[in-house]
């Protein structure tokens, strides 16, 4: 993936959707030429605990199965639910049997109640995110393939090893988040990619610099309409679904590439997008043919 040219990615909760509808979506990005499929990790939906959700890893396995080069990530992994030796040999794992298409999305476990309704212990927002940052060390160096000791604040390893090692011998890792006291710093110290959040889309230019060397993506709830005619009511149905995240960008084609090419000029690369209708086929390679080549 180079700089010269933008990518898009398709954001794709796994809720109120089958994995056939998952498939099929996952395969029409693919055809479309996108970038990248993205999940959410939660042990019961945001929106409902009542909400059926496939588990976030193995729907991303099962997805890798069945596509040949998209590759597979989440926006964000809690880092909170695996012990980091653990997640460094799923992830190698994964990376192997995807031929090297994952991308490794983490964060810090921000809704702190998930983790106590389901027995975590919830050390704060600053030791868990002194976790994560000891949690990304381990996973590059158990990803060497060589013994490691490790003694942390948090974690603890002896003599552990991680084979197979990732395809290229890494695997790269997103921070998803923006903010300044925690997020931040561990975006610029450790990150490949900064995944900016919706609700900070207006702050990219500000925060760019906090960032450090990270590539950026930006995640967005898009409305795309078709035509005209049906504009006002996409752009209305994507606020009235989205409208509390921020960041909505809606309307035509040409209206919402005018848009991201903002930020694609202030250094955005991956546009990870969350379609109005939940990503159909139709809207995805609406996107692919009239958005995307305006942002290269």
């Amino acid at each position: 993936m180079t700089t010269d040219r933008a990518h898009a990615g398709l954001y794709l909760p796994q809720v109120r959707m089958d994995f056939a509808a998952i498939e099929r979506r996952a395969r029409a990005a693919e055809e479309c030429g996108f970038h990248s499929v993205w999940f959410i990790d939660h042990l019961a939906p945001p929106a409902g605990r009542d909400l059926d959700m496939l588990d976030a890893w193995t729907v991303a396995t099962a997805v890798a199965m069945r596509t040949e080069r998209l590759r597979v990530g989440h926006l964000v992994l809690c880092a909170e639910f695996r012990h980091p030796a653990l997640l460094a040999k799923m992830a190698a794992s994964l990376d192997v049997l995807s031929g090297g298409r994952l991308e490794l999305g983490l964060g810090w476990g921000s809704v702190a109640r998930e983790l106590t309704d389901y027995g975590f212990t919830d050390p704060g927002p600053a030791a868990r995110a002194g976790r994560l940052a000891e949690t990304i060390d381990i996973l590059r160096l158990l990803w060497s393939g060589e013994p490691v000791d490790f003694d942390g604040e948090h974690w603890t390893l002896r003599a552990a090893v991680c084979r197979p090692r990732p395809v290229d011998g890494r695997v790269p890792i997103h921070i998803g988040g923006a903010g300044s006291r925690l997020t931040m710093p561990l975006v610029a110290s450790r990150a490949d990619w900064w995944n900016c959040p919706s609700s900070a889309a207006d702050r990219l230019a500000e925060l760019r610099p906090s960032a450090g060397a990270a590539r950026i993506s930006i995640q967005h709830p898009i409305g795309l309409a078709a035509s005209s005619a049906t504009r006002d009511e996409v752009v209305e149905t994507t606020r009235r679904r989205f409208g509390a995240w921020g960041g909505v960008v809606a309307g035509t084609p040409d209206e919402v590439a005018e848009a991201l090419s903002r930020e694609r000029a202030a250094g955005a690369e991956l546009f990870v997008c969350q379609f109005h209708d939940f990503g159909t086929p139709e809207t995805i390679r609406l996107f692919a043919e009239e958005v995307l080549p305006a942002l290269r």
